[in-house]
């Protein structure tokens, strides 16, 4: 099992009770959820289609054999087929193969059974794309906070991700997935406490059910044959006829619609001059956002559904449409207005300005309002202010995604500092002309009494010669605080970079010139 974010967050399936335990006592913020302990009992009884139902903290509402991966081993796929779900299912194999082979061995029938129907192929619940929970589940849990999981077994898992309602989200092999889906709940040591009663009165345990070695390597024997990957990679370039009935314009030139809400022409190049326009300082910049450690690329990149009273939603409502089409943040990512407006959107993000409450949204600083961040960053921008965002340790974490850094530089991000980055996350900073800074060791905005209601000025050359890969400057704030901060670019290209304003528009400097 796999607990939020990063690979070494790995948890032994032996320790799995125990951490989640100890995830319901952190305080809230990386695994951790405040529960207090009267309140870690707490059962939430509702209606389940006329039924009488109940969750408890730890129940499973969501389990996903996904795609990337874990569904291209065929071992670990035949070997789900053995158990039975109750809970909200789906299996999205990342190729049509899958689906022969469990056809092939007859497994794909009990799957059906189970719940597990093969809803696509492709990215789904890793991404939010697991859709809507029932209305009585979805109710049971807001009205009583209840923390829900989800076990899945894609790649990612990271808050707010998965479903806006399940806070615990676990990675797991296909057949765990199944398993924990029969259990219907994470807070289960599976060595000493039965997962279901059989037929005859007795526990079931999960030793009861478990596929051996030999039984899924016989299966795998069986139906997982040469021919299926022939036929079915041989298709790949025929299409479909909604694909090949698509019109392609002739024309050389991308011809923009300006009425499209999926996609839009990017401003990156705009009022783009041969002439790069140097290096940049920060003066007087408001924070943004304060954030503690262990900040995700999925905490600051539009990922997921969009959220109903988002400022994405928003948009598309005012363009007419749908909340039924609003699709995901992936689906619109070639939108720059949809994916800026989804920047620090995650509903799980914890922002200091905010003075403990979760959410996507900060402080605008001058007014004292609490506003979503999107609509605090436009205050911002349309006054001209500079902004930037502090941070504690391992900023940027996860997967590298680019709308990571994108996204913050449309709402006028200029500079990140932080205790430390995430090694790609940091050169995407500065690709699209974002300075990433470091405090000194010892040294964060907690020790030097920083609140992020300052303003800061950072004390960078203006001549592009004038600086050099890792060198120190000063950031001073207007309540006279001062301190030294180490520039993270590491590299000469990385400057010449940020000379030209990022990495896109020196590339197309580049090619003109040649």
């Amino acid at each position: 099992m796999k607990r939020l974010f990063r690979p070494h967050d790995r948890v032994p399936l032996r320790e799995m009770k125990a951490d989640w335990n100890s995830c319901l006592n952190n305080k809230v913020g990386f695994k951790g959820f405040a529960v207090p302990k009267e309140a870690q009992g707490k059962v939430a009884k509702f209606s389940f289609h006329g039924q009488p139902a109940e969750l408890k903290h730890g129940s499973v509402v969501i389990a996903a054999i996904t795609s990337c991966t874990n569904t291209s081993n065929p071992s670990v796929m035949l070997g789900a087929g053995l158990v039975k779900p109750w809970i909200k299912t789906s299996l999205a194999p990342g190729s049509g193969v899958v689906t022969k082979y469990l056809l092939q061995s007859g497994l794909q029938e009990y799957l059906n059974k189970q719940g597990f129907h093969i809803v696509g192929y492709g990215c789904t619940t890793c991404i939010g794309n697991s859709g809507d929970l029932d209305e009585s589940v979805a109710s049971a849990i807001s009205e009583n906070d209840i923390i829900a999981a989800a076990v899945l077994s894609g790649n990612r898992n990271f808050e707010g991700r998965v479903h806006a309602l399940t806070r615990a989200n676990y990675l797991a092999s296909p057949p765990l997935v199944v398993a924990y889906a029969l259990a219907g709940t994470v807070d289960i040591d599976f060595d000493k406490e039965p997962i279901g009663t059989g037929k005859d009165g007795k526990s079931v345990y999960f030793n009861d059910i478990w596929p051996s070695t030999e039984e899924v390597a016989e299966a795998v024997q069986s139906s997982v044959l040469p021919n299926m990957f022939k036929s079915t990679y041989e298709a790949i370039t025929k299409g479909n006829p909604m694909w090949n009935q698509l019109s392609v314009p002739s024309s050389t030139m991308y011809s923009w619609d300006p009425i499209s809400t999926y996609i839009h022409e990017p401003p990156y190049f705009k009022n783009m001059t041969m002439e790069p326009p140097g290096a940049h300082g920060v003066k007087d910049a408001y924070c943004l956002l304060n954030f503690g450690d262990s900040i995700t690329t999925d905490h600051i990149s539009p990922a997921g559904s969009i959220q109903k009273d988002s400022p994405a939603a928003k948009f598309l409502l005012d363009r007419g449409v749908e909340r039924k089409d609003f699709n995901s943040y992936g689906s619109r990512r070639g939108n720059d207005e949809v994916m800026a407006r989804g920047t620090f959107a995650n509903i799980r993000l914890v922002n200091k300005l905010l003075n403990g409450e979760v959410g996507p949204k900060t402080i605008h600083v001058p007014t004292g309002e609490k506003l979503y961040v999107f609509d605090a960053a436009m205050r911002y921008k349309d006054a001209g202010h500079d902004t930037i965002v502090l941070a504690g340790a391992e900023y940027g974490s996860g997967s590298s995604r680019d709308w990571a850094a994108k996204g913050p530089m449309l709402l006028g991000v200029k500079a990140v500092i932080a205790k430390s980055f995430e090694r790609i996350h940091r050169s995407n900073l500065v690709g699209m002309g974002i300075i990433p800074l470091c405090f000194k060791s010892g040294e964060d905005a907690d020790t030097l009494g920083l609140t992020g209601h300052e303003r800061y000025t950072i004390d960078l050359p203006r001549k592009i010669d004038e600086i050099r890969p890792g060198q120190d400057v000063t950031v001073t704030t207007d309540n006279g605080k001062s301190f030294t901060c180490t520039v993270r670019f590491d590299t000469e290209v990385e400057l010449a970079y940020f000379n030209n304003g990022g990495i896109l528009p020196y590339v197309i400097r580049n090619l003109i010139r040649q």
